[in-house]
């Protein structure tokens, strides 16, 4: 066979787009599911776990539909079996629309705030709001910018803008409008001038520049400009516009009002104060109320979104005792947790129970199993890293190091594949043989044959 023959590579020309930063899910597009559920065993980054995905696929249906709301779902496998890469599936599925919190059981331990209070912003983070409203603007293409002058001088050397001109017209109409001299200050940042067509909200003043007219495209034109029609109907229009934004935007929006200070005490107390800071219960039930008036009234929509809590057996009683009441209140996200551990000790308690979770909230779970990958899915996922990572490596290295994985573990192969290039490299070869993946091995351990070296110690290592 020859070496072009057996190289697992990638192919085609690299543009500005594929170089992004590789991370281990940086491949996962979907669950990979048919449009009747079933799962293809090599889809949008996924490989094997069929049942897996598929259970998940309806957990999406759900959440789209919005019955799935106030429940837990509980991913549980081996490590290394892909529950990570499940959970970030099930985020590219649900798209931008609906939000998506990740976080790991770890990070709840924190010197500055409360466990509960982690969890709790969390949840918050993981709901969304769709508020719709309606805005005054002006649209159209400037025909004039005409700053006026006051009479009084500014300290002998000018005078001030007192106000600006600008006209704006539309096919229905034109209009001039006398504006405040902020507003000319933003025109002259933007560097918008006389044929620019531009956006102008009436209640905060702020300034859009949409293009340039296309009446004034000329037969050649090497600007580079954006050209836009001349719009539509009259100059002040009401359009409605829908805001996305989540609780604990909210939150933080109301705990931390700005009080329009700039003087340099209030700066250097914004730069020194903590950033992370408790929100009290009291703000968020006026926060609540002020949604729930809102939600009443049709403004706005509650969106519940994913809170992903991985390695949830790293959270103590405490934690969980929150959980399980937090996914008893009115609004409350779809709550989706993973874990390796089988039976274990609930953290912070001599309470041995499955998973390391008290078997009340265990209860509430929804459980998709995950299994362990066997030697040709190994081999799969390690072809699909080396395109990804655009690593060359011949096809006896990649079943050498498939067999190795059976015998380790998946992370542990795919953590290999830097240094095998490295060490390729040194050894003037741009494809990895399993002389390379050989050589790694006895540079680096895995976790196994590390074990079985402190296993023959006293303690110590010899």
């Amino acid at each position: 066979m020859s070496t072009q023959a057996a190289l697992i590579a990638s192919g085609g020309v690299l543009t500005d787009k594929q170089e992004v930063r590789v991370s281990a899910h940086t491949h996962i597009t979907g669950l990979g599911l048919k449009p009747d559920g079933t799962a293809i065993h090599q889809a949008s980054g996924l490989i094997g776990q069929k049942d897996a995905r598929e259970a998940a696929g309806y957990v999406v249906d759900l959440i789209r539909e919005k019955k799935f709301a106030g429940k837990a779902l509980l991913l549980a496998g081996v490590s290394g079996s892909g529950k990570t890469a499940i959970g970030m599936a099930i985020a590219r599925e649900l798209g931008n629309k609906i939000p998506f919190c990740p976080m790991v059981g770890s990070e709840v331990f924190s010197t500055q705030v409360k466990k509960t209070e982690i969890l709790m912003s969390n949840f918050r983070r993981a709901i969304g709001l769709r508020i719709k409203e309606m805005k005054d603007i002006y649209q159209g293409e400037v025909t004039v910018i005409t700053p006026v002058e006051g009479e009084q001088q500014i300290h002998g050397y000018g005078r001030q803008i007192a106000h600006v001109l600008l006209g704006l017209k539309t096919t229905k109409n034109q209009k001039t409008l006398k504006l405040d001299p902020s507003i000319y200050e933003t025109l002259k940042k933007q560097n918008i001038k006389v044929g620019d067509v531009i956006h102008l909200e009436s209640a905060t003043g702020s300034v859009v520049r949409l293009g340039r007219c296309d009446v004034h495209l000329g037969a050649h034109d090497i600007s580079g400009d954006v050209f836009v029609p001349l719009p539509n109907g009259d100059v002040f229009k009401q359009l409605e516009v829908i805001q996305e934004l989540t609780l604990h935007d909210l939150d933080m929006a109301n705990a931390k009002p700005s009080n329009g200070s700039n003087d340099i005490i209030s700066v250097i107390q914004g730069i020194t104060a903590p950033r992370r800071t408790e929100i009290t219960g009291r703000l968020r039930g006026e926060v609540n109320r002020v949604v729930s008036k809102y939600v009443d009234a049709g403004i706005c929509e509650v969106v519940p979104g994913v809170l992903f809590i991985d390695e949830v057996h790293m959270l103590d009683a405490d934690c969980h005792a929150f959980l399980n009441s937090a996914l008893e209140q009115p609004i409350s996200p779809v709550v989706i947790v993973a874990t390796n551990r089988g039976f274990t000790k609930i953290r912070g308690t001599d309470i041995t129970a499955a998973h390391g979770i008290p078997p009340d909230l265990l209860d509430r779970m929804m459980i998709i199993r995950t299994f362990p990958y066997n030697q040709e899915e190994l081999g799969q996922i390690l072809k699909l890293r080396l395109q990804i990572e655009k690593i060359q490596m011949d096809l006896n290295a990649v079943k050498y190091m498939s067999k190795l994985g059976t015998q380790t573990s998946l992370r542990y192969i795919l953590q290999l594949l830097s240094p095998c290039n490295t060490i390729a490299q040194t050894n003037g070869r741009s494809v990895i043989t399993t002389d390379d993946i050989t050589q790694a091995t006895e540079l680096f351990l895995d976790a196994k044959a590390s074990s079985n070296v402190i296993a023959h110690s006293d303690g110590y290592m010899a």
